[in-house]
C-alpha cells in the first residue's frame, strides 16, 4: 500500500525551530552567541537526520531525539529547543506507534515519561508551580499514542483487505482450471480401469470362444455390470456431491508427499493441521516438498520434521532437519540449480506470507513460511520473549540514567510544602484517561462511564491543588478524552451491505447519540464549576449556557468527524464485499462452464456408446460389445485430448447459469478465500429440480454467501416432497434490508417465502417444487 510521502516533516520541524530560536530572539534585538548556534545546529542536524529515518528505525529515532533534545536544553535559552522536544518527540512517538506492536509502544512512552521526569528532578529540583506543563505533556503523549494506533490499525486493515482481495482474483482464475483437472482426473480414472477392462475381456473372450465358450457369457455379464458402473461414475463426475469434495485434501496431498520421502529411507515426522483447498495450501504444499528436497539431496538420512498450524490470522510452515549422519555421502549435492531458496521465497511472497531459512543450533537447517490464515490479515511476526526481557532491562537502564548525577540536585529548588501541586492531580487525571481510552473496544459501556467521572474530577483537582493558571484550559483538555471516545465509537455500528442513500444536502444526518449527550453535560458542568468556584462577575446562567455552547461545540465536532468516518469505511467495505461477490461469481461460472462443456461431451459420446455396449450385453452379442466398449474407450480418450487442448474463449454471455449442482464450486471458492463454509444436500432432494427453482436456488445460497460475513457458515438443503427448503446458519447480515429485498427478489416470482430463524444470522427460505402457473406468477 502507498503511503504519504512526509520526509520533509523534519525539514519544517527543524525551519519552525529556527523561528522559534535564534529569529523571534534576533527580531526583539537578542543575539544569540556563537557557542549557541553551534549547539543548536549540531542538535537540530542529529534531530533531522534521525527524524528522517525514523520509518526504518522508529525506537532508536525517539531515543536519539529526546536525548539530543535533552542535552541541548541546557546550555541553550528558553525555548531553543521547544518545538523538537514537543512536535520531534511527539513526530518519533508516533512513529513508533504506527510501525511497532502495541508492547513496545507503551513500553516507550513510560520509559520517556519516567525519563524526562526524572531528568527535570535532577536538574531542577521539585517545585510547587501549577505543572500544566505535565498535562500538556501527557496530552501530547497519548494523542501521538493515540493517532499512531489508529494509523496502525487502519493500515493493517487496508493490507488485509488487499490480500483478501488479491487471494479471491487468485483463486477466480484458479478455480476453472482446478474443476478441469478433477474431470479429466476422474475421466482418467475410468477409461484406464473400467472401459480398459472391458475391452480386454471381451477381446479374451472373443480369442478363446472355441475353446472355452463359457467365457462369453461372462464376459456379457461383465460388460453389463461395468457399463453401468462406468454410467454411474460418469453422472458423479457431472454433478458431485456438493457436501463432499473429490478431490484429495490437500492435507493429504502432504501425507502422501511424505510418505514418498519416507519410501526413500528419509525419516520424517509430521504435524500437519488442515487446511483449505486454495492458494496456501499450494504454497504450503510447494514450500514442504523443495524443503524435503533439499534434505534429501544435501543431508540424505536426517531426521526431519514438518509442521504445518493453520491458525485464524496465520499459518506457520516449518521445516527442521537435524545434522546429516557422519560418512553419509551427499550424493545429489551438485544436481541442483541454486535457485531453490529463491522459489521459496518467492512462493511465500506471492500468498503475502514471508519466508525465512537459516542453521540451527544443532548444525541442521530450518525453512520458517508464515502464511496468511483464515482471515487474510497481514502476517504477524512472533517477538522472542528473550527480545522483551531485553526491551524492558534497556526501559530500566534508560530511566535510572538520570539519577547517576544525584550531587546536583538543587537544595534551594526543592518543595518544602506539604499540599499535592496541581500538576500531579492533573497528570494522573490525564493518565487515567488516556489508559481507559485504550479499552474502549474491549468495554465500551464502562469507559464511556469512567469518562464522564473523571470529567466532574478535573474542578476538584484544580480546588486541592490551588491551581491559580487559566481557569478554562484544564476542563477544556479533560474534554479531549471524551472527543476520542465519540469520534471512536460513532463507526462501531454493524456494516451495512449497500452504501447509504444519496442526500439533497451536502452534510451526512448525524443523530445525536446517548453518549454524546451525556458527555456535552458532564464537561459542561465541569466548565460551570471550574468558573463559578474560581468567582467571576458574569451570571451563573450565562457561564452555564456559554460552557453548554462550548462543550456541545467540541462533542459535536467529534460526532461529525466521526459520522464521516464510519461513512467512509462503509462505503470501503460495500466495495471490497462487491468486488469479493464478483471475482466468486466469476470464478463459479467458468468452472460451472467447464463442467457443463465437458457434461456434454460425456453425454453425446461417451454416455450414449456406454448404453449401447449395455444393450449390446443384454442381447447377447459379444462382437457388438467389444465393438462398442473400444468406441466408447476411443470417444473418452478423445474427450480427454479436447480437455486437455481446451480453450478459454468462451464469452461470459455463452456461459450456462450455476445449478444446485454448482454449489460445491461455490463452497470451494470460498473456503480458498479464507471463509470456511459447509454445504448439505440431505438425500431427499430430489437429483433434477424444476429450472426456475434450480437456478433460484442457488442465486439465493449465492447472495446469502456475498453478504461480507467472515462467520463460519452453513447451507442445508432439504426437501419434503413439494417444499425445497434452504437453511443457511452463520449470516448474521442477512438480516440487512437490501440482502432480504434481493432475497425476495429471487424467490417472490416462485412464490417463495423467507423468515429469520434463532439464534441471530439463521435464515429460512422455501420454495415450491411445482413452479406457480402464468396467472399466479402475474397476479
Amino acid at each position: 500500500m502507498k503511503r504519504t510521502d512526509d520526509r520533509l516533516l523534519p525539514v519544517l520541524l527543524i525551519c519552525a525551530q529556527a523561528l522559534v530560536w535564534p529569529v523571534a530572539p534576533l527580531l526583539r534585538g537578542t543575539v544569540p552567541t556563537a557557542a549557541d548556534l553551534l549547539v543548536a545546529a549540531l542538535v537540530a542536524g542529529s534531530v533531522t537526520a534521525a527524524l528522517a529515518l525514523r520509518r526504518t528505525r522508529p525506537v532508536i529515532t525517539l531515543i536519539v531525539v529526546a536525548a539530543a533534545c535533552a542535552v541541548g536544553a541546557g546550555p541553550l535559552p528558553t525555548g531553543a529547543m521547544a518545538v523538537f522536544g514537543t512536535a520531534g518527540v511527539a513526530l518519533a512517538l508516533f512513529t513508533v506507534a504506527a510501525e511497532r506492536d502495541t508492547f513496545t509502544t507503551v513500553l516507550c512512552v513510560l520509559t520517556l515519561a519516567l525519563w524526562q521526569f526524572l531528568q527535570n528532578i535532577t536538574l531542577h529540583g521539585l517545585s510547587d508551580n501549577n505543572g500544566l506543563d505535565l498535562v500538556l505533556i501527557t496530552l501530547l503523549y497519548a494523542t501521538a499514542c493515540g493517532a499512531g494506533f489508529y494509523v496502525r490499525r487502519t493500515h493493517r486493515a487496508r493490507q488485509a483487505a488487499e490480500l483478501l482481495l488479491h487471494r479471491a482474483e487468485t483463486e477466480r482464475h484458479r478455480l476453472p482450471a482446478a474443476e478441469r483437472r478433477r474431470m479429466e482426473r476422474e475421466l482418467h480414472d475410468v477409461s484406464a480401469h473400467h472401459l480398459t477392462a472391458v475391452v480386454v475381456t471381451a477381446g479374451a473372450a472373443l480369442g478363446l470362444r472355441e475353446r472355452r465358450p463359457e467365457l462369453a457369457a461372462e464376459a456379457l455379464e461383465f460388460a453389463t455390470e461395468t457399463g453401468r458402473e462406468v454410467t454411474r461414475a460418469l453422472s458423479a463426475v457431472r454433478a458431485p456431491a456438493p457436501s463432499r469434495e473429490e478431490l484429495p485434501s490437500p492435507e493429504e496431498r502432504l501425507r502422501s508427499l511424505i510418505a514418498g520421502f519416507r519410501r526413500l529411507d528419509q525419516p520424517v515426522d509430521f504435524e500437519i493441521d488442515p487446511l483449505p483447498d486454495g492458494a496456501v495450501a499450494d504454497a504450503a504444499y510447494g514450500i514442504v516438498r523443495e524443503a524435503l528436497t533439499n534434505v534429501a539431496r544435501h543431508a540424505p538420512g536426517a531426521h526431519t520434521t514438518v509442521t504445518v498450524h493453520y491458525g485464524d490470522t496465520r499459518t506457520d510452515v516449518v521445516i527442521t532437519s537435524a545434522a546429516p549422519p557422519a560418512a553419509t555421502p551427499a550424493h545429489a549435492s551438485g544436481l541442483g540449480g541454486g535457485r531453490g531458496q529463491g522459489f521459496l521465497r518467492s512462493r511465500a511472497r506471492e500468498t503475502g506470507g514471508t519466508l525465512t531459512t537459516g542453521p540451527t543450533a544443532e548444525g541442521g537447517w530450518e525453512v520458517r513460511a508464515i502464511l496468511p490464515g483464515r482471515t487474510a490479515a497481514p502476517v504477524e511476526h512472533v517477538v522472542p520473549r528473550s527480545y522483551r526481557a531485553a526491551q524492558v532491562v534497556a526501559a530500566i537502564g534508560l530511566c535510572f540514567q538520570p539519577l547517576l548525577p544525584v550531587l546536583i540536585i538543587r537544595a534551594d529548588a526543592t518543595s518544602t510544602s506539604t499540599h499535592v501541586s496541581a500538576g500531579v492531580l492533573f497528570t494522573l487525571l490525564a493518565a487515567t484517561q488516556a489508559v481507559a481510552l485504550l479499552w474502549l473496544r474491549k468495554a465500551p459501556r464502562t469507559v464511556q462511564l469512567a469518562l464522564l467521572c473523571l470529567a466532574l474530577l478535573w474542578p476538584m483537582a484544580m480546588s486541592v491543588g490551588h491551581y491559580t493558571g487559566p481557569v478554562l484550559l484544564p476542563p477544556t483538555l479533560s474534554t479531549f478524552a471524551a472527543c476520542a471516545a465519540v469520534f471512536s465509537l460513532k463507526g462501531r455500528g454493524e456494516l451495512r451491505d449497500q452504501p447509504p442513500p444519496a442526500r439533497t444536502y451536502r452534510l451526512p444526518q448525524v443523530p445525536i447519540s446517548v453518549f454524546s449527550t451525556a458527555a456535552t453535560a458532564a464537561h459542561s458542568t465541569a466548565l460551570t464549576i471550574a468558573v463559578l468556584h474560581r468567582g467571576t462577575t458574569i451570571p451563573t446562567w450565562a457561564v452555564t449556557t456559554a460552557s453548554t455552547a462550548a462543550a456541545a461545540l467540541l462533542i459535536g465536532a467529534a460526532h461529525y468527524a466521526g459520522a464521516l468516518r464510519d461513512r467512509r469505511d462503509r462505503t470501503t467495505q460495500v466495495t471490497q464485499t462487491a468486488q469479493l461477490a464478483t471475482w466468486t461469481e466469476e470464478a463459479v461460472r467458468d468452472a460451472w462452464a467447464e463442467r457443463r462443456r465437458i457434461a456434454a461431451g460425456l453425454e453425446t459420446t461417451v454416455l450414449a456408446r456406454t448404453a449401447d455396449m449395455i444393450t449390446e450385453a443384454q442381447a447377447g452379442h459379444l462382437d457388438a460389445t467389444a465393438t462398442r466398449a473400444r468406441e466408447a474407450l476411443a470417444a473418452m480418450r478423445a474427450l480427454l485430448d479436447a480437455v486437455r487442448d481446451a480453450d478459454e474463449t468462451t464469452t461470459p454471455d455463452l456461459r450456462p447459469q450455476p445449478t444446485v449442482q454448482a454449489l460445491d464450486l461455490l463452497a470451494h471458492q470460498c473456503r480458498a478465500t479464507g471463509r470456511d463454509v459447509q454445504i448439505r444436500v440431505t438425500d431427499r432432494v430430489p437429483d433434477r429440480l424444476p429450472t426456475e427453482v434450480d437456478l433460484a436456488a442457488y442465486h439465493v445460497a449465492e447472495t446469502l454467501l456475498a453478504t461480507g460475513d467472515n462467520d463460519p457458515a452453513v447451507l442445508e438443503l432439504d426437501a419434503d416432497g413439494t417444499t425445497l427448503t434452504i437453511t443457511a446458519t452463520g449470516v448474521p447480515r442477512a438480516k440487512d434490508t437490501a440482502v432480504q429485498a434481493r432475497l425476495a427478489a429471487r424467490i417472490a416470482p416462485l412464490g417463495g417465502t423467507l423468515t429469520a430463524g434463532r439464534p441471530p444470522g439463521t435464515v429460512h427460505l422455501r420454495l415450491p417444487l411445482t413452479a406457480p402457473d402464468d396467472e399466479e406468477r402475474e397476479r
